[in-house]
Order: C-alpha cells, then sequence, then structure tokens
C-alpha cells in the first residue's frame, strides 16, 4: 500500500496493538457514539477485532488508523467497506475518536485521504454514505473533503421518538464520472 498522508496525519491498517484502552474508551462516549451506529450495541475490543479480521478475511472491508504525525497516536479509524465488487461502490465511515483533535480540519484530510485509498487501493468508482440530518459536522466534513448531498431520506431516523431525516452523501472516482455527471447528482432541495 502506498503512504496516504498530509503535513498532520497518515493513514494505515490498524494493527491489534493500536487498538489500546484510550482507544476503547471512545466506544463509550455517548456523545461520540450518539451518530456513530445505528445498531446502540455495545462494542467490546473482541468484538471490533472479529469485525476488522472478519473484513480482511473477506477481502470487502478494510479498517485503517489515523495517526497524528507529531505524536504517533492513533485518533481516529477509516472503515472502507462493505465493499460492493460487482458495482465498486462502498461505504466511507469516518470516526475521529480524540476529541482532544476536534475542530481542527482534522476530519477533512482524514476523509480526503480516505477517498484517494478507496479509489487508487480498492478501485472504488463511488462512495456513498448517510449520517442523521443533525449531524452538522459530520455533513461540513464530508462535503468540505469533495463528497456531494445526493439527497433526504424524509424522517429515516426515530431520535427520541421523533422522526429525522438522513441526509445521503457521495463521493465519485473522478477517473470514473466526469463533472457534469457529478453535478448532476447533487441533490436540488425543492422545498
Amino acid at each position: 500500500m502506498r503512504t496516504y498522508e498530509t503535513d498532520r496525519i497518515f493513514l494505515r491498517k490498524i494493527r491489534v496493538e493500536d487498538i489500546n484502552e484510550r482507544f476503547m474508551n471512545w466506544f463509550e462516549d455517548e456523545e461520540l457514539m450518539k451518530f456513530y451506529t445505528n445498531s446502540k450495541k455495545t462494542i467490546t475490543k473482541e468484538v471490533l477485532l472479529q469485525n476488522i479480521e472478519q473484513g480482511e478475511v473477506n477481502h470487502n472491508s478494510f479498517t485503517y488508523g489515523i495517526f497524528y504525525k507529531d505524536s504517533g497516536d492513533c485518533i481516529g479509524t477509516i472503515k472502507v467497506g462493505p465493499i460492493n465488487f460487482n458495482h465498486k461502490i462502498s461505504d466511507l465511515v469516518v470516526l475521529l475518536g480524540d476529541k482532544s483533535y476536534h475542530g481542527k480540519g482534522l476530519a477533512v484530510e482524514a476523509i480526503e485521504l480516505g477517498n484517494k485509498l478507496a479509489f487508487e487501493e480498492h478501485d472504488i468508482r463511488k462512495l456513498f454514505g448517510g449520517m442523521y440530518a443533525s449531524n452538522l459536522s459530520s455533513i461540513k466534513a464530508y462535503t468540505r473533503a469533495g463528497w456531494i448531498i445526493e439527497g433526504r431520506l424524509k424522517g429515516h431516523y426515530l431520535v427520541e421518538g421523533k422522526a429525522e431525516d438522513r441526509i445521503l452523501v457521495g463521493c465519485f472516482n473522478p477517473k470514473c464520472f466526469t463533472n457534469a455527471e457529478i453535478d448532476d447528482a447533487r441533490y436540488q432541495d425543492t422545498k
């Protein structure tokens, strides 16, 4: 794998030794996990390692650590997958787990690196994802990293008994799509 880095961060496949107590504490932080998972299941080290290993064995899901260059600390993760090889599409999930690095633009850098990694290493045509409409920081990070809003699923989630929309986002591999095709995919809110 080629190196994916900026002046401040780099990506590499996650290793067992990266998943320490500090890392696992991210999954116990209610504020951090509020938007991270729909399952609301407890994420243990064993379950996490099993999921990472299963993705590797199946060759359809790959987890990378986001590392801060100055300290060498793992500050988050990027998961490419599950990959649909028939259509060459994949989700790209970013978790900037270490809150001391929030608000510094690092999520945008990480997503940009994740885009490149997915397109170059895994030959993905299109990345896609969805997020709670109230998760403005994620929506901003992804769109600043080259993603576009493709649509909205009205009332998709139930949050504390109230319906909330799901914002659909996508990122297109420029070797597979023209600028006109990408512009055409952009959601036009007609409210």
